[in-house]
């Protein structure tokens, strides 16, 4: 229902580079304790906290559980929105209203955010100052473009889409003031808390968007439960983490903040872009009714990305902060993460690459099916993109701040001329085409050097993609193989689907050790550091 929103993550520095005072640890404090015999049997009868590890694993499958049950939720009211409600026309408008909402996003807290996920000791301390930046940055980006929707509208190429902006981008404000308690979730890895509050934001939204969408407002009926979901994700954030929403100043902090926040905010405006500008281009040279199709391409060469990369990168970050002070803990941690996140992407990549049209008529109906020219490319894209973001997260948290903003900006400069030749050539398939001949041919190799330099070896990344890239090259094998002999129907697509991933699985199984962080030995599996 909605094209994927890019995590504003962008590079970070080692606790206490930026001045923001943390709580002293005081030598000799001895704990408190209420135990007759003394701290000593307070430690042997207490229960040890849970260790980072037990922390990631169990915000881990929370963020997982979350993003599935959220995706497959949209992905059933997208169905219906298309199939019964909206046309392409519809979906480009909104295509548009989400793009400028994503780019503002971006940059509406300043990246001052992080630092509450970010630096260790009492983020209490300065989130006041942090809430207040977050607040009037938001605000004035929100009035900004309040004035300029008529311009942005006209220029994208959909003017009617201005009304759509406007209400659209309220959802900056109410971004702006949960930043906060967000953070504080994120930063305790309270995925469990996120879900219950995700799952009360996709109900309001989902409700108030269809409800508006049968009554026929088109793509307002978006905007409008947009807005809904975001209130009602704000007060619940609130209520998850009691007290942080309270502003507050300090000038010595708020300096610091912004020291640390600003070229975050650039490098996360570079990432958005490079993930929307497809949107502007193909919007401003085709019109709105090819972007509609286009976005539907998109939103569902992301299903792989929300499902899985989503999940991950709300653990990723805090993380990889955690073991930046250990290189070799750190590349191991990568390795495995990125080996987890492309085992379980590449079989829904292939599938929805290689039978684009078939499932795309299946799913959306005929009147669709020029989406799925592009979809195959995309799905190229969406592989590219969860690696990428991986990195991305990494490069975040080990402080590589200067090759991170160079990725971005490098990305961002290559991919505008090439999109525009492209579309204006081949319309959206050029578009996609030109997506993945910049990702592949420039980014990915410049990614592989700045992590390189971080100490995660090229040989751990390959490692990691072997397998899985094995399985999904037989998996099209299979998948084209019994197409030619089955035909594309219903209970065909069923068998060749289910051969397919049985066809990966057995691919992909000499690789379960290292994906469970374990190896052989002696016939028993030993935990790898």
């Amino acid at each position: 229902m909605d094209r994927a929103r890019v995590t504003a993550t962008t590079a970070g520095e080692s606790p206490g580079t930026t001045g923001i005072p943390v709580p002293p640890v005081l030598d000799g404090d001895e704990p408190a304790t209420d135990s007759a015999l003394g701290p000593a049997a307070d430690l042997e009868t207490a229960p040890a906290p849970p260790s980072l590890g037990q922390k990631v694993r169990s915000a881990a499958r929370w963020s997982l559980i979350n993003t599935v049950v959220m995706r497959l939720g949209n992905f059933a009211t997208g169905i219906i929105l298309a199939r019964f409600v909206l046309g392409p026309a519809a979906w480009g408008v909104y295509g548009i209203a989400q793009t400028v909402l994503l780019v503002l996003l971006s940059a509406n807290e300043l990246g001052v955010g992080l630092a509450i996920v970010r630096w260790e000791g009492d983020a209490r301390r300065f989130a006041p100052t942090v809430l207040t930046l977050s607040a009037i940055s938001s605000c004035v980006l929100y009035v900004a473009l309040f004035t300029a929707a008529p311009t942005v509208a006209r220029l994208l190429g959909s003017p009617e889409a201005s009304g759509v902006l406007r209400v659209m981008c309220i959802c900056v404000v109410l971004d702006g003031l949960s930043q906060v308690p967000a953070g504080f979730l994120t930063r305790e890895f309270a995925q469990g808390k996120r879900m219950v509050i995700d799952a009360l934001n996709f109900v309001l939204s989902t409700a108030v968007t269809l409800l508006l969408a049968f009554e026929g407002w088109g793509a307002m009926s978006f905007a409008w439960g947009a807005v809904v979901g975001n209130v009602a994700a704000l007060i619940g954030c609130c209520l998850a983490a009691p007290g942080t929403l309270r502003f507050g100043w300090d000038p010595e902090q708020a300096r610091a903040l912004l020291r640390f926040g600003l070229p975050l905010a650039g490098a996360s405006m570079l990432a958005l872009g490079v993930v929307n500008v497809d949107t502007m281009v193909v919007g401003s040279t085709t019109g709105k009714v090819a972007l509609g199709f286009y976005v539907l391409a998109f939103n569902m060469s992301g299903w792989p990305v929300r499902i899985i990369s989503e999940a991950a990168r709300r653990v990723s970050f805090a993380g990889f902060s955690r073991l930046a002070d250990s290189p070799q803990a750190l590349a191991q941690g990568f390795s495995r993460a990125l080996g987890v996140l492309i085992t379980g992407t590449v079989p829904l990549c292939v599938l929805l690459g290689v039978l684009a049209g078939p499932i795309v008529g299946l799913v959306y109906g005929d009147q669709w099916l020029p989406a799925a020219k592009a979809l195959p490319w995309l799905m190229v894209l969406g592989l590219v993109r969860i690696g990428c973001e991986l990195a991305y997260d990494c490069l975040v948290a080990i402080g590589q701040r200067r090759s991170l903003i160079m990725v971005q900006g490098l990305w961002l400069v290559a991919l505008i001329p090439v999109l525009i030749f492209a579309g204006r050539a081949e319309g959206i398939v050029g578009v996609a085409q030109g997506h993945v001949l910049v990702a592949g041919g420039l980014v990915v190799p410049v990614f592989l050097f700045a992590l390189s330099r971080g100490g995660i070896s090229l040989r751990s990344i390959g490692r990691a993609c072997a397998w899985p890239f094995f399985g999904g090259a037989v998996m099209a094998g299979v998948i084209l193989g019994l197409e030619r002999g089955i035909g594309d129907g219903k209970l065909a697509l069923f068998a060749i689907g289910t051969a397919a991933l049985l066809s990966y699985i057995v691919c992909v199984l000499p690789s379960r050790d290292f994906l469970r962080g374990t190896r052989p030995s002696g016939g028993r599996h030993r935990k790898i550091a």
